[in-house]
């Protein structure tokens, strides 16, 4: 019997007949070589293949049983409008098979905002659900028994407040906060380099972090302190060998944080847990959570934990985002569930499946059910919980897993070598290494050198009409504005107003913050109103935006197409004197700024002369910035919904400044159903997911022209 890659190499080289063998080796994004076959000698000694599943190094898994055990825990991670209609999906959500609660946030909440603030006018409801105080908080989880339901909260720059509100929550429903379980994200390293949802510098982010995890050791058995997230991190644009490193190093630089606080290793390590994204490279998010486990019992090692609980990486997972597209949407249910099956094959802990709808809306009842009988028949049907890492001896899966190591081993001795994570963060490395990752992968995907199907292949020459929820956002900021008004009218404002000079006063002196805010809570201080009284102290963090240049069109070198965009761009500038000018901007307090990035990017590498604005900016600031920069056209990048609310101030803040010849474009997740008003209101074209960027930059250089006329 044959079985060398010796041997193999002769039979397929016969039947190729005369196509290079070479040509069936793979380049994957991270750079690492994926050879079309794998056999013995590959995976002779590998350290990590030591052991069976519940033992170090936890390649196989951080339980001997795993899934023939339990299976994992089913996820759904929702929030949308008022704490009323999360409520409703929530437990209707329990009702039909899920097992834990995750709670998105509206990103008002997120940057520490009361809903009644001006410059959250388009952001609440939208993105997520609005979370004031405490009243809001008891009626999302009304009739949810937080005794028996694990709590999930994406929430890492008002942590502080929305942890606060969620304990003194289980305390009025009659659960002790020791009894509370779940997690809360309090991932805020990320936030500074991919989701820019945070509210604070990073070193007082990190006290923050410490706070809470020293609160939760105490107080919260039950209660995961921390979830370190890689997802955010892919779906910004990192390939998995940045995903799985900087999630790792984030997660060094924490429990480093929490030992220099004074607390031991083996008081808080335990309930560290993680969140990873996974995409649709199968076998490699496989060896990614695989190399995770690895990677993570040899960062602790250094720490030396008495407990092997410590030294256990525990993970989430969700399904990509960025998978998701919106043209023929119904594949984004094939891709899911391919993405599902990694996950489980990988060993995740819990799981998220995204509905096929997200890449243009909220989810409705309907796609959400779907998404959660993925679910239900991966662990039903489909036999994958009968057997322990069945994927393990695999020759590939075993290689990948030890390539996977290496190369994430390598980036986190860099991040080491620069002092930590706090300082590599700092100095805005490891985002402008993960910006140029997202601007490859999109070359690639407009040149088709990455196949999508029903994107740039096997295109519908007519897309179908789907359902997708539509939040009123302004109907939602009005309740949540009259509920504010309620509990400032009905609290005890002198116990409010003393808690609040509380957290100031820990802000300056010392002292821990949760402790503090559960107070505030209790005595009914909002979310913006905890925020504000950290803020006096810490003050609010402004990013310094940075921009790439010729990533995006190094893929495109040697391209007929692509240069003929050049040629028109350099026409353009011989006939008018300057080059055609765009401002990118990002408005209302969405920080998902990826497709913003790579947008400046590639414009730039077109030939465009490219502004981009600072995060978080209001419409009236946004049409400033377009009159000072002497704009051709403004192209609003929109991920969170708000478009219909702040596109229309934008255009209006154009005509009252007098620029009315200034166009402005809109791109990213906007429904199909929104075009027809968003043109009335004066938008020159709209973008959608999926759109080809040189496509795009030719349409809008036609408007420009046309305009000029």
């Amino acid at each position: 019997m044959m079985n060398d890659k010796k041997s193999w190499r002769q039979m397929a080289e016969k039947e190729l007949r005369g196509t290079p063998l070479d040509e069936l080796t793979w380049d994957t994004l991270e750079g690492i070589k994926v050879a079309p076959l794998y056999v013995a000698e590959d995976i002779v000694d590998l350290d990590h293949m030591n052991g069976i599943p519940g033992t170090a190094p936890y390649a196989r898994g951080v339980k001997a049983t795993m899934y023939a055990g339990r299976p994992w825990t089913i996820r759904q991670y929702a929030g949308f409008s008022t704490a009323e209609e999360s409520n409703a999906f929530y437990r209707q959500g329990l009702e039909a098979g899920q097992q834990g609660v995750s709670v998105a946030f509206d990103l008002a909440t997120h940057r520490g905002y009361d809903s009644d603030h001006p410059r959250v006018v388009g952001d609440v409801g939208k993105a997520g659900v609005a979370i004031d105080s405490v009243e809001d908080m008891k009626i999302l989880f009304n009739e949810i028994p937080l005794d028996k339901i694990s709590v999930s909260m994406t929430m890492n720059g008002a942590v502080i407040p929305v942890l606060a509100s969620f304990i003194i929550a289980g305390e009025e429903q009659g659960v002790s906060r020791s009894a509370l379980s779940g997690t809360i994200q309090n991932d805020v390293l990320k936030e500074f380099m991919v989701r820019n949802t945070y509210i604070y510098p990073p070193e007082a982010s990190m006290r923050i972090v410490a706070d809470i995890i020293e609160y939760t050791a105490a107080e919260m058995p039950k209660f995961n302190s921390i979830s370190i997230s890689g997802y955010h991190m892919q779906e910004a644009g990192a390939n998995l060998v940045q995903e799985l490193a900087y999630t790792i190093a984030d997660g060094k630089e924490y429990v480093r944080t929490a030992i220099e606080r004074g607390m031991d290793v083996d008081a808080f390590a335990g309930r560290l847990s993680f969140f990873f994204a996974v995409g649709m490279n199968f076998f490699m998010e496989i060896a990614k959570l695989r190399a995770a486990r690895v990677l993570w019992h040899r960062v602790m090692a250094e720490f030396k934990p008495k407990n092997p609980k410590s030294s256990m990486l525990r993970t989430h997972c969700q399904t990509s985002g960025v998978s998701l597209q919106e043209q023929d949407p119904y594949n984004n249910i094939v891709r899911t569930a391919f993405e599902a099956m990694s996950a489980v094959l990988g060993g995740t802990q819990s799981l998220h499946t995204n509905s096929f709808d997200e890449a243009i809306a909220l989810p409705t009842e309907a796609s959400a059910r779907i998404a959660r009988n993925t679910q239900l028949i991966l662990q039903e049907e489909t036999g994958v919980t009968k057997v322990v890492d069945p994927l393990a001896g695999s020759y590939y899966v075993e290689k990948l897993t030890a390539d996977l190591i290496d190369e994430a081993w390598n980036l986190i001795v860099e991040v080491e070598e620069m002092g930590g994570m706090t300082k590599a963060v700092s100095s805005g490395l490891p985002k402008l290494k993960i910006e140029e990752s997202a601007a490859k992968r999109q070359a690639q995907v407009d040149r088709g050198d990455e196949v999508i199907v029903g994107v740039n292949k096997y295109k519908l020459e007519t897309q179908p009409e789907i359902d997708v929820r539509d939040i009123d956002n302004n109907q939602v900021r009005d309740a949540q504005v009259a509920k504010l008004a309620h509990i400032r009218a009905a609290r005890d404002t002198s116990a409010c107003e003393s808690a609040l000079l509380e957290i100031g006063r820990r802000c300056e002196e010392g002292g821990n913050l949760l402790e503090a805010a559960v107070e505030a809570a209790r005595h009914r201080a909002t979310v913006g109103e905890m925020s504000l009284a950290m803020e006096g102290t810490f003050g609010r963090h402004r990013a310094e935006v940075k921009t790439l240049a010729g990533v995006y069109g190094s893929a495109y070198e040697g391209d007929e197409s692509f240069e003929a965009i050049q040629n028109s761009v350099e026409e353009f500038a011989r006939e008018e004197g300057r080059r055609p000018r765009i401002l990118v901007v990002k408005m209302g307090q969405d920080g998902h700024d990826r497709g913003a990035k790579v947008i400046a990017t590639a414009f730039a590498d077109i030939g465009f002369d490219v502004d981009v604005g600072p995060l978080f900016q209001t419409p009236e600031e946004a049409a400033q910035d377009a009159l000072d920069n002497d704009v051709h056209v403004v192209g609003i990048s929109s991920q969170a919904a708000g478009h219909k609310t702040l596109a229309p101030k934008l255009v209006d803040a154009l005509k009252e400044a007098g620029a009315e010849d200034i166009l402005v474009v809109c791109g990213g997740v906007i429904p199909q159903k929104d075009y027809k008003f968003l043109k009335s209101a004066g938008i020159a074209a709209i973008f959608g997911p999926g759109t080809n960027i040189p496509d795009a930059a030719q349409n809008v250089l036609d408007l420009i022209r046309a305009g000029r006329k």
